[in-house]
């Protein structure tokens, strides 16, 4: 695996590393099976590189496309708050309509911003090479929302939030808007989808309306990935094991598709992935059935 390789699935890992943040928020802290990401995450890229094609600041460009997929959450959150639609549905229900919106908004399928300027352009040291300036950039943006997500969470209206996932009754009883709180979450959530689409879309020079497929997908194994490696209820190292997870996921699906020993080509990346939140959920397992098996009983002294 060259260097070019390797740097380019730590880029491609910050990147959903935001994603999966924005799903540990939706599916372990709100407890809300979503599936808007597949729809998000490609707006975000479809806005961004519209509005930057249209001469926008690349920065408000990115803003505006975060902002964009925060909407598209709300949207989801709505739909199970005040339609009272089951919170699978709702996520659906979204994540099709989304199809539809993102090729509205881009015009077509696809639009390429390749001799556009782009945060990356705009940072990007002039002595550095770009293969190395854009994971540099991307890991200074992920650490910084790393840690305001961190913040957050432990802010009295995070913990709440929290609360209100681990159990609405209680945090009902409590005073608390639950319906408010998965609203705002929902936003928070795809937000950072939203972000990491318009990166997305500015380091592959431009967007694709199926550029979302399995987003949901790496964004669970990411997370089911961290948690085997870091297995903690803190939210700070909740947090950097979501980020780890995706960085872990992206260098495993670099290696199996890049190596002549494995043999694996791109149609194979669903397998791979299959395979590897497979290993992620049962190896923990194992690890528990074994040591339970060699801890002695109390008559065996």
């Amino acid at each position: 695996m060259s260097l070019f390789s390797l740097l380019g699935a730590v880029e491609i890992g910050l990147i959903f590393a935001l994603v999966a943040l924005g799903v540990y928020i939706s599916f372990r802290l709100l407890d809300f099976p979503d599936l808007t990401v597949d729809g998000s995450f490609p707006l975000g890229g479809a806005v961004c590189a519209v509005l930057i094609t249209r001469g926008w600041d690349p920065f408000l460009a990115t803003a505006i496309a975060t902002a964009a997929g925060g909407g598209a959450g709300f949207v989801t959150g709505w739909l199970n708050v005040r339609l009272k639609i089951m919170d699978l549905l709702a996520s659906i229900l979204l994540m099709i309509a989304l199809f539809s919106v993102n090729l509205r908004v881009m015009g077509g399928p696809n639009i390429p911003i390749i001799n556009d300027t782009t945060i990356f352009t705009v940072l990007q040291p002039a002595w550095m090479p770009d293969y190395w300036a854009r994971p540099a950039i991307m890991l200074v943006i992920v650490v910084i929302f790393k840690f305001a997500t961190d913040w957050f969470f432990t802010t009295e209206y995070g913990l709440a939030m929290h609360a209100s996932g681990s159990n609405q009754r209680m945090a009902r009883a409590q005073g608390t808007n639950t319906g408010a709180m998965v609203l705002v979450g929902m936003f928070i959530s795809n937000a950072l989808v939203g972000l990491g689409g318009a990166l997305f879309a500015q380091t592959q020079g431009g967007a694709d309306v199926s550029m979302g497929i399995g987003t949901i997908v790496v964004g669970l194994a990411a997370v089911i990935i961290g948690e085997a490696l870091i297995p903690s209820r803190r939210i700070i190292f909740a947090t950097l094991a979501a980020v780890v997870g995706a960085i872990i996921y992206r260098l495993f699906i670099s290696v199996a598709l890049n190596s002549d020993f494995i043999g694996l080509k791109a149609q194979d990346l669903n397998l791979v992935t299959a395979i590897l939140v497979t290993l992620a959920l049962v190896i923990p397992r194992i690890g528990k059935k074994s040591k339970t098996a060699d801890r002695p009983t109390a008559m065996g002294g």
